[in-house]
């Protein structure tokens, strides 16, 4: 085969690939508060095992949302292997606010967990959330609403992925978030 055959023959599976890619799954980009709850919504409503979120500050209004923690409790509850792991970059704010995944994560402590960012990994100014590793929220810019999601992009979930799995090595317990309170 020529080389020229060749380079057709490697783009036309390349584009039939990425066809096939879409076929799976939605990507969309949000710019608001509101775009950005209900991308979380719809990305953890997919996950069957795992969540993994690096947040900043819980971000008030998106991960106490109740239909996020409804989906939460309910993929919990309903797989015994289920994990939600949750790095917060300055988690003072969400204890000092009060945050309702906290109160669940509190009553479900085997299932959700969470850590506290150490302070010379807190140069991360994106934020991020992956489902099974294969759909992922993200945001170049925590401070900012603007962002992509994508309910199939295994390759770069897998990027952040290993991303959140060295910081989470590297992080410490949020001790705050596991008292149970009365």
């Amino acid at each position: 085969m020529t080389q020229l055959a060749l380079d057709a023959t490697i783009g036309e599976y390349y584009v039939q690939s990425m066809e096939q890619a879409r076929e799976k799954g939605d990507r969309w980009v949000i710019s608001t508060k509101e775009e950005m709850r209900q991308a979380a919504i719809e990305v953890v409503r997919g996950a069957t095992r795992k969540v993994s979120i690096f947040t900043h500050d819980l971000e008030p209004g998106i991960y106490d949302n109740p239909e996020f923690l409804e989906i939460i409790k309910r993929l919990v509850l309903s797989q015994t292997y289920a994990r939600i792991r949750v790095l917060i970059a300055d988690p003072l704010r969400a204890i000092k606010n009060g945050n309702n995944f906290v109160h669940l994560g509190r009553r479900l402590n085997t299932y959700i967990e969470f850590r506290h960012v150490r302070e010379d990994l807190r140069t991360h100014p994106e934020a991020f959330c992956i489902a099974d590793g294969t759909a992922l929220v993200y945001r170049l810019q925590a401070s900012r609403w603007e962002g992509i999601t994508d309910t199939y992009e295994p390759n770069i979930a897998n990027v952040y992925g290993k991303m959140f799995d060295e910081i989470w090595l590297d992080s410490e317990v949020e001790l705050e978030f596991r008292q149970l309170g009365v």
